[in-house]
């Protein structure tokens, strides 16, 4: 109840406010969610698909392969697929499955960089506009104003802003949490391109023996 009296007094930029803030809200959990999907237990998964490949078993390699998400398995999918032509052929498909997964890993962070800013300088609309109110009673009222007369107005002001910063720092820290799982996931597809690389003779010997 004393939330709502407090939206009340500080206008409608206070429930503009607050829109910025679920809807960020919404999108750092569904981004969140994704990115955690997203990473798996590089080296493991790796060494046990190429064990699965060293016994001849290349279909339920790419099976597993698929129904794992992430972009590592994406990459090994396609290296899986590509062994046959030679280990030029599978890095260069490894390359562009990477070079494809990025924007999917970034979506929707510039958004949410977006709303941080934003979520401030709405803070600071609310206050021009308590303040140009203050000054309109001011000017009515003039000479005889009271501190009362005045108070709507600069509950106005001093709401806003303090609801746009804690909106802003807030969405700000989420962002930069999403960044640094981002930058952790790029790290281990940087580390799963290595490893595919260095066990791709495997995958010449499994040729062998699937034929």
């Amino acid at each position: 109840m004393m939330t709502f009296h407090l939206m009340e007094k500080g206008g409608p930029v206070m429930w503009l406010i607050l829109a910025i803030s679920l809807f960020a809200a919404l999108l750092f959990i569904r981004r969140a969610l994704h990115l955690h999907r997203a990473q798996i237990k590089t080296t493991d998964f790796i060494r046990g698909i190429f064990t699965i490949v060293g016994k001849g078993n290349i279909v339920e390699a790419v099976s597993q392969c698929e129904e794992t998400p992430g972009p590592v398995a994406h990459m090994l999918r396609m290296a899986i697929l590509e062994r046959e032509h030679g280990p030029e052929r599978v890095r260069q498909a490894m390359q562009e499955v990477g070079l494809a997964e990025v924007p999917r890993l970034e979506a929707n962070l510039g958004i949410l960089l977006t709303l941080a800013q934003v979520a401030p300088l709405a803070g600071l609309l609310g206050t021009v506009l308590g303040m140009m109110e203050s000054l309109r009673i001011l000017m009515e009222l003039s000479p005889q104003v009271y501190a009362g007369d005045l108070s709507g107005g600069l509950w106005t002001a001093l709401l806003t802003t303090a609801f746009g910063l804690t909106v802003g720092i807030c969405i700000y820290i989420g962002y930069n949490f999403l960044v640094s799982r981002v930058e952790s996931i790029l790290l281990d597809m940087e580390r799963a391109f290595g490893e595919i690389m260095q066990l791709l003779p495997r995958l010449g010997d499994s040729n062998h023996h699937a034929s």
